[in-house]
């Protein structure tokens, strides 16, 4: 597996992160970076510059790495990195393009315990990046669950990029040799006083031919349980879902997104609510793919 770029601040957010990074890679294998972005070095001419400044935020910033690598178990042997950019999400990207990372992992800023909240470098970045991200909620840090994950489960809709995700998806859950589990969000607006079964039936064809075709594109020898999630809304069929608390959740971008970038769309955005485990947002296009469409 590629590696795996931990977007690290000295912060519960980037503790959070770690957290997360950790169990990505100790369960695909997966060389693991931390990465800590400090604002560009280059100055305004007016502004002179500050060498002892300077040398003494630099110095902070490597200690934190090193204070955050010496948290990271035995089995693992993680790279620290610090960079300078003019944004920590131009930071990252850069850094994930010269490491060869698959996937950036960042923390929830803020936020209710087990919930997510983007703040605004984890923003940027789902709207920016070329490689999948992971969106840690807050608390992954004191998450007592196994080492690695329980198991991956793909939002599948209709969408173009569907295949991408998809194939993530199979190539996750392949490496941390856990089940996977394909799901489908059944929503329907219905009058007031509608039975909730007619909810569940108003959807439920459609998600399940959503499913088959997913099912029937998987590559040989690969299973997954396929399942509906049923609701008003998209909040509700979530929660109508059971989810295992080692498990991440795979969405992909929006149809808005430019080819090979990341863009969270209203689906996955109403998902971030209510969803109890981690997102990882998938481009909807990789290498080539895309170009001038």
């Amino acid at each position: 597996m590629s590696p795996v770029l931990v977007a690290y601040t000295a912060t519960e957010a980037g503790a959070d992160a770690l957290a997360l990074g950790v169990r990505l890679a100790r369960a695909t294998g997966a060389p693991l970076h931390l990465v800590l972005v400090l604002p560009s070095e280059e100055r305004s001419v007016i502004v002179p510059p500050d060498a002892s400044y300077d040398r003494l935020v630099r110095d902070t910033a490597e200690g934190w790495l090193r204070d955050a690598a010496a948290t990271v178990p035995a089995d693992l042997t993680p790279l620290a990195h610090l960079r300078h950019a003019e944004s920590a999400a131009e930071g990252l990207v850069a850094a994930a393009a010269e490491l060869g990372a698959g996937m950036i992992v960042i923390g929830a800023d803020g936020g209710l315990r087990g919930r997510h909240r983007i703040g605004t470098v984890a923003s940027e970045l789902v709207h920016f990046s070329d490689v999948p991200v992971a969106l840690a909620p807050a608390g992954s840090r004191d998450l007592h669950v196994g080492p690695g994950i329980d198991r991956v489960t793909a939002a599948i809709g209709t969408r173009p990029g569907g295949d991408v995700l998809l194939e993530e998806a199979v190539a996750l859950a392949g490496a941390a040799r856990v089940p996977l589990r394909l799901v489908s969000l059944a929503t329907v607006d219905m009058p007031s006083g509608v039975d909730t079964g007619v909810i569940r039936l108003a959807g439920a064809a459609h998600a399940d031919a959503v499913l088959a075709q997913a099912s029937a594109a998987l590559p040989a020898g690969v299973d997954a349980d396929a399942v509906v999630g049923t609701g008003a809304g998209i909040e509700e069929a979530v929660e109508a879902l059971v989810w295992e608390p080692g498990e991440v959740a795979m969405v992909g971008s929006s149809r808005l997104a430019q080819p090979r970038r990341l863009f969270l769309g209203s689906t996955a955005s109403k998902m971030l609510h209510v969803l109890p485990v981690p997102m990882i947002v998938v481009p909807r296009t990789r290498g080539g793919e895309g170009e001038g469409r």
